[in-house]
């Protein structure tokens, strides 16, 4: 099954206002998705649905094939979710927790005892299995909340905030091990964040939601593309010399606006991508473009851009 979360015009009102509207995207098997949007764009809402939590006011979500309104027990068996404000019993230890989670799905201790040791050194906490869970820190209690997801071993996770409250050392070992996980055990990861870098930096494509709409979904540079479309295309050229009439020729070209020039290097403003134009161009003039490059968005520019249009 390519597809592990497809949804069809799904949509959520409460009271007469729509929390989301006719949203449609889909995750493939074993990719990290990130769920991107502001306060109040349907993130929880959408995921609420998923996991078959709250009803759809029409449209549907499917996991794995099953109907998460119809199939919500189906769906929960392959699913883990790590919300935003994780809950603990904080009387008991960190080893017994993630114990009494597996007890509950049905793995015997024999088989989930060495994986619930494994986890727990893998989110940094081998040295606290033993504490008990209300002596720990905002941070701590998110990785035992990590560790509480990946124990039961799901085909599918859902990351909400996954690294709220880590300090930084820390955050880097949470992705680090998510990113391992996913790809050593085929796990499909949908990680909401407001957190960019965090999301640019392991997600395989991402999904921008506003106003319940998702308005732009795909990898980085399939998202960049399609703004480059929208904007100014800026190209990064070197040139193997810079002829007498070169900037002239380049300047004379349909859609050229504007360059600036540094040595052997320019920085060219279009109306569109015309590195093919330019490219001839340099050589019909004498020289040879040793580089002609796009500019690169990051996601933070391309979250920006499309807010501002939205």
């Amino acid at each position: 099954m390519e597809w592990i979360v497809e949804t069809d015009k799904l949509s959520k009102a409460y009271n007469g206002i729509k929390a989301v509207d006719q949203l449609n995207f889909k995750i493939k098997e074993s990719e990290i998705f990130g769920f991107l949007g502001p306060n109040g764009a349907g993130k929880t809402t959408t995921i609420l649905m998923i996991l078959g939590l709250t009803e759809p006011t029409s449209g549907k979500v499917k996991v794995y094939g099953h109907d998460a309104t119809r199939e919500a027990l189906k769906v929960k068996r392959v699913t883990g979710y790590l919300p935003e404000n994780v809950g603990f019993y904080e009387d008991l230890t960190a080893k017994e927790n993630l114990r009494y989670i597996t007890r509950l799905n049905g793995i015997p201790d024999k088989k989930s005892l060495p994986k619930i040791d494994e986890i727990l050194e893998e989110v940094g906490l081998s040295e606290v299995t033993d504490t008990e869970v209300g002596k720990f820190s905002k941070g701590m209690k998110q990785r035992l909340g990590m560790g509480a997801v990946f124990v039961k071993n799901p085909k599918f996770a859902i990351l909400d905030e996954p690294t709220a409250g880590i300090d930084p050392e820390g955050v880097d070992q949470i992705l680090k091990f998510i990113v391992k996980i996913s790809r050593e055990q085929n796990i499909t990861i949908l990680l909401s964040s407001h957190l960019l870098y965090q999301v640019q930096k392991i997600c395989d494509r991402v999904g921008i939601i506003t106003k319940g709409h998702m308005i732009a979904q795909g990898s980085m540079d399939e998202i960049g593309k399609e703004i480059i479309k929208k904007e100014e295309t800026l190209l990064e050229i070197q040139v193997s010399k810079v002829t007498p009439n070169l900037i002239n020729s380049i300047k004379e070209i349909e859609g050229v606006k504007n360059i600036e020039k540094s040595d052997n290097h320019f920085l060219v403003k279009c109306d569109r991508d015309l590195r093919e134009k330019i490219s001839k161009t340099i050589v019909e003039n004498g020289s040879l473009p040793l580089q002609i490059k796009t500019q690169d968005y990051t996601l933070e520019e391309i979250y920006i851009k499309y807010f501002r249009e939205g």
